[in-house]
C-alpha cells in the first residue's frame, strides 16, 4: 500500500506541534466562556467544539503542520481515548443509558443501510453525466476503492483495511480514496459538531421527546453534584491514576488477545477481532463500566470528566490535523462521488429521524458511530453533553462488529452498478 509522501511541514517538531494544539484549545475555551460582548456573538454563531477541530486543520492545509507526518493522533488514539472512555464511563448510569436503546439502535441502523446504498447510489448518478469519474478496470477500477470507504464509514480503519485486502484496489487509487474518506468525513463530523450547539432548535422541527435523553444528563449532574468537592493533588492523581493505569491494562490485554486471534482464528478479523485498537476501546470501556458499580464512580465529584474531556479534545485537534482540504483539487470528481454518498445518508436519516420523531442526539451519534468510528463518536456525543459519550462508544463498537459485512456488500453492489 504506497501512499503519496507529502511535502515537509514548517513545524516537524511533535513538541512544538501539540505545544501549539494545546494553545489553540486553551484559547478557545477561555475565549468562549469570556463575557467579551465580541466573543459571546462570535460563539453563539460558531460552536467552540468545531473550532478545537477547524484551526488545526487549517494549519495542516497551509502546511505549518502535517497531520500525516505527525505522531500525534496515534499518541492521543491509542493514550488519551482509551483514558477519556475510562473516566467518562465511571460515572455511567447503564440503567438510563439502556433505555436509549430503541431510538438510538434505529438510527445506528439507519446510518449503516444509507451507506451500505449510497455509495451504488452515488456511482448511478455520477456515471449518469460523468462516467469516466467512476469507471476503470483491474485494480484501477474505482468501485474497488469506494468499497474501502464503505469499510471506513460503517466501522472504522480495520474494516477498511479489510476491504482492500478483499478488493485489492491499486495503491495509487487507494491513496485517492483515502483522501476523500478523511475530507468529505471531517466535513461531515464539523456538520455534526455545528448541530449540536442548536440541537433543541432541531428537535423542534423534528418534534423529537428528548426527554430520555435529557433524564440521563440531569440524573448524572444530580450525582455529580451530591459528590462534588474541591480537588486536591491525591483527588488529581487518583483520576489520571486510573485513567492511565486502565489504559495500559487494556494495552497489555490488547497485545496477547488480538495476535492469538490472528494466529488461531484468522477468520474473526471479519469482526474486526484482530485489531489491536478494537481491543484497546473494548476493554477500556469495559473496566470503566465495571468500576462504575464501585466507590470509584465518586471520582467524578472531583473532576473526572473534565479531565476525560482535556484529553478527548487534544484528540479532536489531533484529528484536525489529519485534514487537508487542498486535497480536493487533486481528484475532484471522486470528491464528488463522496460528497453525494454523504448526502444520501444525511438525507436518510433526517427521513427515519424525523418519521420516528428522534432526537438530533441519536442522529448524530448514529451517524458519527458510522462514519467516524471509536475515536470520534464519543467526541460528537460530548458535544451534546461529556454525560453521554459513553453512548457513542457502546455504538461504535457495533460499528466494528458490522463493518465488514455491511462494507462487502456495499463493495458488490457498487460493481454491480459500476460502468
Amino acid at each position: 500500500m504506497e501512499q503519496v509522501s507529502s511535502p515537509a511541514p514548517l513545524i516537524t517538531n511533535d513538541a512544538v506541534v501539540l505545544g501549539i494544539l494545546v494553545i489553540i484549545l486553551a484559547f478557545v475555551f477561555k475565549s468562549s466562556s469570556s463575557d467579551h460582548p465580541l466573543f459571546k456573538k462570535f460563539y453563539s454563531v460558531v460552536p467552540s467544539v468545531l473550532l478545537c477541530y477547524l484551526i488545526p486543520s487549517l494549519l495542516n492545509s497551509f502546511g505549518i503542520i502535517s497531520g500525516e507526518q505527525s505522531g500525534l493522533y496515534h499518541m492521543a488514539s491509542r493514550y488519551l481515548l482509551p483514558a477519556s472512555l475510562v473516566l467518562f464511563t465511571l460515572s455511567l448510569d447503564l440503567k438510563e443509558i439502556w433505555k436509549l436503546r430503541h431510538k438510538a439502535g434505529l438510527m445506528f441502523i439507519a446510518g449503516t443501510v444509507s451507506i451500505m446504498f449510497g455509495g451504488p447510489i452515488a456511482i448511478l448518478i455520477v456515471s449518469s453525466f460523468a462516467p469516466d469519474i467512476v469507471d476503470g478496470e483491474g485494480s484501477m477500477a474505482v468501485w474497488r476503492g469506494l468499497s474501502t470507504i464503505a469499510g471506513s464509514w460503517i466501522g472504522g480503519g480495520a474494516n477498511q483495511l479489510a476491504m482492500y485486502e478483499v478488493f485489492k484496489p491499486d495503491p495509487n487509487l487507494f491513496s485517492a480514496v483515502i483522501a476523500v474518506d478523511v475530507i468529505v468525513a471531517n466535513v461531515w463530523m464539523a456538520v455534526l459538531l455545528y448541530g449540536a450547539g442548536f440541537s433543541e432548535r432541531i428537535d423542534r422541527f423534528f418534534k423529537a421527546d428528548s426527554s430520555a435523553v435529557n433524564d440521563l444528563k440531569d440524573k448524572i449532574e444530580k450525582h455529580r453534584l451530591s459528590i462534588m468537592k474541591i480537588p486536591n493533588l491525591p483527588d488529581t492523581a487518583m483520576i489520571v491514576g486510573v485513567g492511565l493505569g486502565i489504559t495500559g491494562v487494556a494495552h497489555f490485554f490488547a497485545d496477547i488477545i488480538a495476535p492469538w486471534i490472528e494466529t488461531n482464528a484468522p477468520y474473526l478479523d471479519k469482526f474486526s477481532l484482530t485489531s489491536g485498537f478494537f481491543w484497546i476501546v473494548v476493554i477500556a470501556t469495559t473496566l470503566g463500566v465495571i468500576l462504575s458499580f464501585t466507590k470509584a464512580r465518586n471520582l467524578e465529584g472531583v473532576g473526572a470528566t473534565r479531565i476525560g474531556s482535556l484529553f478527548l479534545y487534544i484528540l479532536v485537534a489531533t484529528i484536525g490535523m489529519q485534514m487537508d482540504i487542498t486535497a480536493i483539487v487533486s481528484q475532484p470528481g471522486l470528491f464528488l462521488v463522496g460528497i453525494i454518498w454523504i448526502i444520501v445518508h444525511m438525507l436518510l436519516l433526517l427521513l427515519v429521524g424525523k418519521l420516528v420523531k428522534a432526537p438530533f442526539f441519536f442522529l448524530a451519534v448514529g451517524s458519527q458511530a458510522n462514519v467516524g468510528g471509536a475515536a470520534s463518536a464519543p467526541i460528537v456525543a460530548a458535544a451534546f453533553h461529556p454525560a453521554l459519550a459513553p453512548v457513542g462508544v457502546l455504538l461504535s463498537i457495533l460499528g466494528y462488529a458490522v463493518g465488514t459485512y455491511g462494507a462487502y456488500l456495499a463493495g458488490l453492489m457498487m460493481q454491480m452498478v459500476a460502468p
